[in-house]
């Protein structure tokens, strides 16, 4: 009997946290016109001539903050359990593969698996709750681009964004909980930020994205694929859940790149008015990662922490993300089986 396919995919990570690994990660990831979305020469200019061979010898160090000797970078390692416990959980009628939209192991690796033993379906879940075309939008072209030139095309689905996922809420929420966030003086739940250029770009009625006064903050109709709005949408549920008042909590955008603007308000910006206000102890969730990361575990813990401590602020607490918890592989089975969710 022929098996079902599932592709999980996640961002990437280098091979290893020295420079040139780092390099090549970097100039991948940056050259994907989804990405840096400009003008092709001017992209090659800006990645090759100047964001790679400035910013690799900095982000290996910080690589090598978080690297484990065993496991190596926290994505892969998460993201390995992530599909062992979803094949275990599956069955025998299930064929899981896991890749990486850049680095490995990587999609065309992973389909050429599923091609091999002649699975009757794929499904493709890219492992971002939010969807974004520089995200979601990357690994869905990505895929089609290299299944377009088989002869034989199986029946292929993809699962567009889980951002107000259920089961994916609750275990935020629990993972928080246990932390006592009533005892913080404020909550963040801070997001992966985006140029402004690229949500604009998705709002196809032209007058609606950045033109209407708080356009992000309910999800509706017109605003439905819009990143800003559905990463709104999931720290409101997160919220909801723990009972944190509209009051205590931030919704804000981290890891901005470039002098354009991005989604806003920047995380930087809220911790350094979050400690001039005398707030204390921050509490922070990173709701647009399903596992923790170099922008979760050294930006949010380190950075911020140190600049939140530089300016009088006592300590920035992450809450961690999915990893490997029984409840979010709930999610993602769910996910595959098409149970409402």
């Amino acid at each position: 009997m022929a098996k079902k396919g599932i592709l999980l995919v996640n961002l990437g990570t280098p091979d290893s946290p020295e420079t040139k690994d780092v390099r090549k990660y970097l100039a991948e990831f940056l050259m994907d016109p989804r990405v840096i979305d400009v003008n092709p020469v001017l992209r090659t200019f800006l990645v090759k001539g100047i964001i790679v061979p400035f910013r690799s010898p900095k982000s290996a160090k910080l690589y090598k903050e978080i690297w484990d000797d065993k496991t190596g970078s926290p994505l892969l390692h998460y993201s390995i359990l992530q599909h062992k416990l979803l094949a275990d959980r599956l069955g025998d009628e299930y064929q899981v593969e896991l890749a990486m939209r850049y680095q490995s192991p990587s999609i065309e690796s992973a389909l050429d698996k599923l091609k091999a033993s002649l699975v009757e379906s794929i499904q493709v879940i890219a492992l971002f709750p939010q969807y974004a075309s520089a995200s979601t939008g990357s690994v869905y072209e990505k895929v089609m681009n290299i299944v377009g030139k088989w002869q034989t095309i199986p029946s292929i689905s993809f699962i567009n964004s889980f951002h107000d996922n259920e089961l994916m809420i609750e275990t935020f929420a629990d993972n928080g909980r246990q932390y006592q966030p009533e005892t913080y003086d404020h909550i963040l739940f801070s997001f992966h930020g985006l140029p402004q250029r690229q949500l604009i770009k998705c709002d196809h009625t032209d007058n609606f994205c950045l033109k209407v006064d708080g356009c992000c903050n309910t999800l509706n109709d017109t605003n439905k694929f819009c990143y800003s709005a559905q990463s709104h949408h999931t720290a409101k549920l997160i919220a909801e859940k723990l009972n944190i008042p509209k009051e205590k909590y931030t919704i804000c955008f981290q890891s901005r790149l470039g002098s354009d603007p991005w989604v806003q308000p920047y995380t930087s910006e809220i911790v350094a008015k979050l400690a001039k206000e005398g707030k204390k102890r921050l509490l922070v969730f990173c709701p647009a990662f399903v596992a923790d990361c170099l922008e979760t575990v050294y930006e949010v813990t380190e950075e911020y922490g140190g600049e939140f401590k530089a300016l009088g602020g006592e300590h920035v607490q992450l809450v961690e993300s999915l990893n490997d918890s029984p409840k979010w592989i709930d999610a993602l089975e769910e996910m595959v089986k098409g149970q409402k969710f």
